[in-house]
């Protein structure tokens, strides 16, 4: 293990393109489903354009819900800058249709085997977050002539060691028997660092990605997964990124991956979040940018696309939400979709800071 230092087979029905996916300016996602050779049908999105990174998930997913997520679209499409992002949902989670399967590493394996065949030959760059770090280990195990490199973030070794016994069952029976309390209990667990708003949209968020049944049993297999048999044969190059309080995986199983993964580098970031967008999310996106040979992002200010300039005017000029919807001939929920992903942008905290950053660039141009 090298810790880095942070100083100065399947059925496919449709293949998403490499085009940049844009659309008035804006970054559009392009959804595709596929057939398993099990008949399950999975959905898959698309953006960016390069060379594929392909993502798995941890436990729930909805690749719509979460791109309407200010800050999980924003990791997303810093993500892909410079690649094409491919994420996708598994069997009875967001866009994916239920399946009588129960969850098991092999399913997970036999899903990303539909997804990764729409990608082309060539090998890819995977990614794993979560339980997805597990599944990312074996199929790279399983399929290393595919995997150009690969990327851990807030994974683990065994689930047997990510929680004691007694915290393990209560869990779970909470989110079997009352999903809605379940959800906000793993939403606190999951992103501490969070805004308050944000925390109750990701609840909201997680009941609308799968139900309870489903939630139970997918966190069970991310409880009973383990890899550690697995690690010596992993001969892509890894990147192991954890954040050093993640209150859903200990720190130490982040250095059980890289230790047993031939020559694999750690990267440690302070914050408690295991949701990679929560918190500080650039500081999660620097380091795997640089290990897949992309270029850096700049942090602080940075431009806007056409129509978050369009809503940044309307902001300074003391629009509501409601009142920029009805501008710009949107849903109320569009408008405030565009203030935080400006707000995300630009790296500000209010609406004030919005209308002064526009009023200035406003001025700088007339001058």
């Amino acid at each position: 293990m090298r810790e880095l230092d942070l100083g100065p087979t399947s059925n496919p029905v449709s293949i998403l393109p490499p085009a940049p996916n844009r659309h008035n300016g804006c970054v559009q996602q392009r959804i595709g489903r596929l057939t398993t050779t099990d008949g399950a049908d999975i959905a898959y999105a698309s953006i960016g354009a390069g060379r594929p990174l392909l993502y798995i998930t941890g436990w729930l997913s909805h690749l719509q819900l979460s791109w309407e997520l200010p800050e999980e679209r924003a990791f997303y499409e810093s993500l892909a800058t410079g690649c094409r992002l491919v994420r996708y949902d598994r069997a009875g989670c967001g866009l994916s249709a239920a399946s009588d399967r129960p969850p098991s590493m092999a399913y997970e394996l036999e899903q990303l085997a539909g997804v990764a065949e729409t990608l082309g030959p060539e090998p890819f760059d995977l990614m794993g977050t979560s339980m997805g770090a597990l599944v990312a280990v074996a199929w790279t195990v399983a399929h290393p002539e595919s995997v150009r490199r690969l990327v851990l973030y807030g994974g683990w070794v065994s689930g047997a060691n990510i929680s004691p016994p007694s915290v393990r069952d209560h869990v779970l029976g909470l989110v079997e028997s009352h999903w809605g309390l379940g959800s906000d209990v793993l939403t606190d667990i999951f992103a501490p660092d969070a805004q308050a708003t944000a925390r109750e949209e990701f609840g909201r968020y997680q009941r609308a990605s799968s139900t309870a049944a489903t939630a139970r049993s997918l966190l069970a297999l991310s409880y009973d997964l383990d890899v550690t048999d697995l690690l010596a044969q992993v001969r892509a190059p890894t990147l192991v990124v954890h954040r050093a309080q993640d209150r859903a995986a200990p720190v130490e199983q982040a250095a059980a991956l890289a230790d047993g993964i031939p020559s694999a580098q750690l990267v440690v970031l302070p914050g408690r979040s295991h949701l990679p967008y929560a918190g500080d999310a650039q500081a999660v996106v620097a380091p795997i940018r640089r290990f897949l040979g992309l270029r850096s992002l700049p942090r602080g200010p940075r431009t806007l696309t056409a129509r978050q300039t369009e809503v940044a005017a309307l902001i300074s000029d003391g629009c509501t939400n409601r009142e920029i919807a009805t501008r710009l001939g949107i849903d109320e929920r569009s408008a405030e979709g565009h203030v935080e992903r400006i707000r995300l942008r630009l790296g500000f905290k209010s609406r004030a800071q919005i209308a002064a950053w526009y009023v200035g660039r406003r001025d700088e141009s007339d001058r």
